[in-house]
């Protein structure tokens, strides 16, 4: 089956339109039936934890280290280590503001944290050296994928819903996340799939929501988003119209009194969210989800 990649070009169109399709949160009465689901992936349908996060870190660490001092220049691990947190942290802050870096722009940041200007200096083998781990980290130390995953998208697309992926990548380049989709039997049911370091945006923005759909051929008000961030699933999809399903057990709701942080539906794993979603496509009554 051949997906859409969502590439950053594509946004450009889509802003506009969170205004216009929001007619859920203006209380207009037409209920669109519902042609589209988007999942996120983090949590929702691949599981991971910290100590598989501390394991990709230093596979990424003494990649750099082993390939920095092939190039001749030597560094202390701690070093690199302090070098990569300040990365995270920098690229943190760019995220926080819904942006996003690419992924080669992360690695080049994390590299002149260890030494400023230390890319200029580099050649582009060691360079790519350097990258090739940071990457494949992700294989060597890979999340799980949810046991209910493969089940939840084929009920999904049996309903004949479009569904789309929309990702805040982090560490990992999106090419990973969708090599390893494919490996495990799950990238043919996405019919757009959207990274955030490929489009420098990141959630809970309305524009990555709205690209996808847009690339989907879908209205917010036709779609129903399913995550287990509160701020980035529940609040990001809210803004701009779309339905949503929140997945508990990962965030806590700090805001509970601010109306954009209600889903529609929220349920306690991902098993139960096929129930959700046909209850709010009125094809069943979801008994198997809590409303709040």
């Amino acid at each position: 089956m051949a997906y859409r990649m969502i590439s950053r070009r594509d946004s450009q169109r889509t802003l506009r339109l969170c205004g216009e399709r929001s007619a859920r949160h203006q209380g207009q009465p037409e209920l669109p039936k519902i042609t589209a689901v988007t999942f996120d992936l983090w949590q929702t349908l691949l599981l991971d934890n910290r100590e598989l996060g501390r394991a990709r870190a230093q596979v990424r660490l003494e990649g750099a280290q082993n390939a920095l001092a092939r190039f001749g220049e030597s560094y202390d691990l701690e070093h690199i280590r302090e070098a990569y947190r300040a990365c995270y942290q920098e690229c943190r802050r760019i995220r926080e503001e819904s942006l996003d870096v690419g992924f080669r722009e992360q690695v080049e940041i994390f590299i002149n944290n260890i030494n400023d200007g230390l890319v200029e200096r580099l050649d582009e083998q060691t360079i790519q050296e350097i990258v090739r781990p940071y990457a494949d980290s992700f294989f060597v130390h890979p999340p799980v994928p949810h046991a209910d995953a493969q089940a939840v998208l084929q009920d999904v697309k049996a309903m004949g819903l479009k569904i789309g992926l929309i990702s805040n990548t982090g560490m990992t380049p999106g090419e990973a996340f969708r090599k390893y989709l494919d490996q495990q039997g799950l990238l043919s049911y996405f019919d757009v799939l959207t990274f955030s370091d490929e489009v420098k945006i990141s959630k809970p923005s309305d524009e990555i929501f709205l690209m996808t759909l847009d690339a989907m051929g879908a209205t917010p008000a036709q779609t129903v988003h399913v995550g287990d961030h509160v701020k980035n699933d529940v609040v990001g999809a809210n803004r701009c119209g779309l339905k949503t399903v929140w997945i508990t057990g990962f965030y806590e709701n700090e805001d509970p009194a601010d109306p954009d942080t209600q889903p529609d539906a929220t349920v306690d794993g991902l098993g139960k969210v096929t129930s959700a979603i046909s209850r709010l496509a009125g094809l069943g009554s979801g008994g198997e989800t809590d409303q709040p």
